[in-house]
């Protein structure tokens, strides 16, 4: 089974990886660089089941993100990601850099898919 993933993180190129590995993966992938730019993804795309978010961004961080979301889509999976930003609010986070086996294995974990 295909999972639709929102992926949002600022730096392009982070973004770019991320994509590549969740592809391949066998997910099909929506990005976004930006907080409001997500939510507008996640109101056009009711297939979006897991959203995967950098935490430290300019604008709208990767907290008040989730929260929103979770206010719009309560079902949706939420992966935070970040290189020095605590943890908060319970939800799952992996440690910038990240190899495609730790991806692998979150998305088992967190998302309970592959």
């Amino acid at each position: 089974m295909s999972h639709t993933v929102l992926v949002v993180d600022d730096d392009a190129a982070v973004l770019d990886v991320i994509v590549g590995m969740l592809e391949d993966l066998g997910c099909q992938v929506i990005s976004a660089q930006n907080g409001p730019n997500a939510l507008d993804q996640l109101n056009e795309n009711q297939d979006i089941s897991i959203l995967i978010t950098d935490i430290n961004m300019p604008d709208m961080d990767g907290h008040e993100l989730a929260e929103l979301a979770k206010r719009v889509r309560p079902e949706l999976k939420v992966l935070q990601l970040s290189g020095r930003e605590p943890r908060r609010g319970g939800l799952p986070m992996i440690r910038k850099p990240f190899s495609f086996e730790e991806l692998a294995d979150i998305m088992q974990r967190t998302a309970g898919i592959f």
